[in-house]
């Protein structure tokens, strides 16, 4: 997926600024697709070129005229297009999975703090999206038109939970390893959470 595919699905919703598409990104296609804001208006110029949007300027009284950008047929069928493809899986690529990889080389201490900030990171990140599922979806039903964004929730906060509860067992593990030099064992609920018979 390019930033553009993104650009062009939030445009699908409605005709947005720069300043609200980074602002939508900001408050959730950003969740599954990062981009920063000097990322976003590169790409809505080279979308222009294109001809995938059109930039409507619009003037205001005692502020800066602003630039409102709406898809075109073209912008429209080029997204049809890349929505109709495959998608790929995403790869998981995480820095601390090569440390806990190795982890009879590496400080325990460093790691387990790192781990209770990653815990608190996928707890609030959780709790951030519980809020936007109560605020936009409250009776946890939505219409045809919103159905997608709904999912995106959901699907969210389970790998947020999911995460959360990982970082949990791995902390609690790396303190089972301060006390004993033996085989380190998960508890029968791990097991259970993870799928593991052993």
């Amino acid at each position: 997926m390019a930033l553009g595919d993104a650009i062009l699905a939030c445009l699908t919703e409605r005709p947005m600024t720069g300043y609200e598409l980074a602002k939508t990104f900001d408050s959730s296609i950003g969740f599954f697709w990062k981009a920063d804001h000097q990322q976003i208006y590169r790409e809505l110029s080279k979308l222009r070129e294109r001809g995938h949007i059109h930039g409507r300027e619009v003037v205001q009284t005692g502020k800066p005229n602003k630039l409102v950008y709406t898809l075109t047929a073209e912008g429209r069928a080029a997204f049809r297009h890349w929505a109709a493809r495959p998608s790929t899986p995403a790869q998981i690529k995480d820095d601390l999975l090569i440390r806990i990889y190795a982890l009879d080389a590496v400080d325990v201490e460093p790691l387990r703090a790192d781990l209770m900030a990653r815990l608190e990171h996928h707890r609030d990140r959780y709790e951030r999206y519980e809020r936007i599922l109560k605020k936009r979806f409250p009776l946890n039903t939505a219409l045809p038109a919103d159905l997608g964004k709904l999912l995106g929730l959901r699907i969210g906060m389970r790998y947020e939970r999911m995460v959360a509860e990982w970082c949990e067992e791995a902390i609690t593990a790396l303190s089972a390893i301060q006390d004993t030099a033996n085989v380190v064992q998960l508890d029968a609920a791990t097991r259970e959470r993870t799928g593991s018979t052993e």
